[in-house]
Protein backbone atom coordinates (compact mmCIF):
# COMPACT_ATOMS: atom_id res chain seq x y z
CA UNK A 1 0.00 0.00 0.00
CA UNK A 2 1.31 3.42 -0.86
CA UNK A 3 1.61 6.23 2.12
CA UNK A 4 3.86 8.50 2.94
CA UNK A 5 6.89 8.21 5.25
CA UNK A 6 6.69 10.93 7.44
CA UNK A 7 4.46 14.11 6.91
CA UNK A 8 4.51 17.25 9.05
CA UNK A 9 0.58 16.91 10.01
CA UNK A 10 -1.05 13.75 11.33
CA UNK A 11 -4.18 14.84 10.88
CA UNK A 12 -5.49 17.42 8.39
CA UNK A 13 -8.64 18.79 7.53
CA UNK A 14 -11.19 17.24 4.84
CA UNK A 15 -11.31 20.13 2.76
CA UNK A 16 -13.28 20.77 -0.22
CA UNK A 17 -14.03 19.50 -3.42
CA UNK A 18 -14.52 21.67 -6.19
CA UNK A 19 -12.58 22.79 -8.93
CA UNK A 20 -10.29 21.17 -11.74
CA UNK A 21 -6.98 19.85 -11.82
CA UNK A 22 -3.98 22.35 -11.35
CA UNK A 23 -1.49 19.62 -12.95
CA UNK A 24 -0.83 16.93 -14.65
CA UNK A 25 -3.83 17.49 -16.87
CA UNK A 26 -1.91 15.56 -20.19
CA UNK A 27 -0.14 12.08 -20.89
CA UNK A 28 3.40 13.28 -20.32
CA UNK A 29 5.22 9.42 -19.98
CA UNK A 30 3.56 7.47 -21.60
CA UNK A 31 1.26 6.86 -24.98
CA UNK A 32 -2.04 6.19 -23.18
CA UNK A 33 -3.31 7.19 -19.95
CA UNK A 34 -6.38 7.05 -17.36
CA UNK A 35 -8.07 10.22 -16.75
CA UNK A 36 -10.55 11.09 -14.27
CA UNK A 37 -13.84 13.09 -14.98
CA UNK A 38 -15.12 13.95 -11.74
CA UNK A 39 -13.89 14.86 -8.35
CA UNK A 40 -13.28 12.74 -5.61
CA UNK A 41 -10.60 10.84 -2.94
CA UNK A 42 -8.91 7.78 -4.33
CA UNK A 43 -7.58 5.51 -1.68
CA UNK A 44 -3.99 3.58 -1.66
CA UNK A 45 -5.90 0.26 -1.38
CA UNK A 46 -7.87 1.77 -5.00
CA UNK A 47 -4.49 2.20 -6.25
CA UNK A 48 -3.08 -0.86 -5.80
CA UNK A 49 -5.80 -2.22 -7.25
CA UNK A 50 -6.00 -0.80 -9.79
CA UNK A 51 -2.36 -1.22 -10.59
CA UNK A 52 -2.71 -5.16 -9.96
CA UNK A 53 -5.70 -4.86 -12.66
CA UNK A 54 -3.91 -3.15 -15.48
CA UNK A 55 -0.81 -5.36 -15.18
CA UNK A 56 -2.04 -8.28 -15.10
CA UNK A 57 -3.85 -7.75 -18.26
CA UNK A 58 -1.11 -6.55 -20.27
CA UNK A 59 1.37 -9.60 -18.43
CA UNK A 60 5.14 -8.56 -19.46
CA UNK A 61 3.90 -6.17 -21.89
CA UNK A 62 4.34 -2.44 -21.47
CA UNK A 63 5.85 0.09 -18.63
CA UNK A 64 3.36 1.92 -16.47
CA UNK A 65 3.30 5.27 -14.21
CA UNK A 66 0.89 6.04 -11.21
CA UNK A 67 0.58 9.33 -11.25
CA UNK A 68 -1.38 9.58 -7.88
CA UNK A 69 0.17 9.48 -4.62
CA UNK A 70 -2.09 8.55 -1.23
CA UNK A 71 -0.88 11.64 0.56
CA UNK A 72 -3.89 12.70 2.56
CA UNK A 73 -4.62 10.89 5.86
CA UNK A 74 -8.35 10.83 6.66
CA UNK A 75 -9.20 9.98 10.53
CA UNK A 76 -11.69 7.93 11.90
CA UNK A 77 -13.23 7.52 15.05
CA UNK A 78 -13.09 3.94 16.48
CA UNK A 79 -16.58 2.08 16.90
CA UNK A 80 -19.88 2.67 19.17
CA UNK A 81 -17.86 5.78 20.56
CA UNK A 82 -19.88 8.98 21.76
CA UNK A 83 -19.54 12.21 19.84
CA UNK A 84 -16.85 14.46 20.84
CA UNK A 85 -13.51 14.12 22.81
CA UNK A 86 -11.37 14.95 19.66
CA UNK A 87 -10.94 14.12 16.14
CA UNK A 88 -10.19 10.43 15.63
CA UNK A 89 -6.81 8.73 14.70
CA UNK A 90 -5.68 8.53 11.15
CA UNK A 91 -7.06 5.59 9.34
CA UNK A 92 -6.04 5.17 5.69
CA UNK A 93 -4.66 7.56 2.77
CA UNK A 94 -6.28 9.35 -0.05
CA UNK A 95 -5.04 10.97 -3.31
CA UNK A 96 -7.33 14.15 -3.79
CA UNK A 97 -8.59 13.61 -7.31
CA UNK A 98 -9.85 16.23 -9.70
CA UNK A 99 -11.57 16.54 -13.13
CA UNK A 100 -8.90 16.32 -15.33
CA UNK A 101 -5.83 14.46 -13.77
CA UNK A 102 -4.20 11.57 -15.36
CA UNK A 103 -3.97 9.27 -12.55
CA UNK A 104 -2.38 6.08 -14.66
CA UNK A 105 0.01 6.15 -17.96
CA UNK A 106 1.01 3.36 -20.47
CA UNK A 107 3.63 2.49 -22.73
CA UNK A 108 5.03 0.07 -25.02
CA UNK A 109 1.62 -1.83 -25.65
CA UNK A 110 -1.31 -1.70 -28.43
CA UNK A 111 -3.87 0.57 -28.43
CA UNK A 112 -6.72 -2.39 -28.44
CA UNK A 113 -4.75 -4.34 -25.44
CA UNK A 114 -3.97 -0.83 -23.48
CA UNK A 115 -7.60 0.47 -23.82
CA UNK A 116 -9.07 -2.82 -22.01
CA UNK A 117 -6.47 -2.99 -19.23
CA UNK A 118 -7.46 0.88 -18.46
CA UNK A 119 -11.16 0.18 -18.51
CA UNK A 120 -10.43 -3.05 -16.18
CA UNK A 121 -8.54 -0.23 -13.83
CA UNK A 122 -11.23 2.17 -14.08
CA UNK A 123 -13.51 0.44 -12.57
CA UNK A 124 -11.13 -0.37 -9.36
CA UNK A 125 -12.13 3.16 -8.98
CA UNK A 126 -13.76 4.94 -6.92
CA UNK A 127 -14.35 8.05 -9.44
CA UNK A 128 -15.31 8.38 -12.99
CA UNK A 129 -12.54 8.22 -15.65
CA UNK A 130 -11.66 8.07 -19.12
CA UNK A 131 -8.93 6.55 -21.75
CA UNK A 132 -7.28 9.20 -23.37
CA UNK A 133 -4.12 9.17 -25.70
CA UNK A 134 -1.43 11.44 -25.78
CA UNK A 135 -1.39 14.39 -28.26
Amino acid sequence: MLMPKRVKHRKVQRGRRAGSTKGAASVDFGEYGLKATEVGWVTSREIEAARIALTRHVKRGGKLWIRVFPDKPITKKPAETRMGKGKGAPEEWVAVVKPGRVMFELEGVTEDLAREAIRLAGHKLSVASKFVKRT
